[in-house]
């Protein structure tokens, strides 16, 4: 779900497996949630939650 104005690489959520050793979105949903994730179509992840803690006061500045 990469691509559009927001980035699932800079998602709040994003951690990393070292299983993997690959970075993934880490959020809780249930079956409910991601059915709905895996049969809509968003252009953005629907997750996204900017990690940057400062983006509100540099848009206020």
């Amino acid at each position: 779900m990469a691509g559009g104005a927001k980035s699932c690489d800079t998602c709040a959520y994003l951690t990393y497996d070292e299983d993997t050793e690959e970075y993934v979105c880490d959020i809780n949903m249930d079956e409910d949630d991601f059915s709905r994730l895996i049969n809509s179509k968003f252009k953005d992840c629907p997750y996204y939650t900017n990690g940057d803690e400062y983006s509100v006061v540099r848009h206020q500045i």
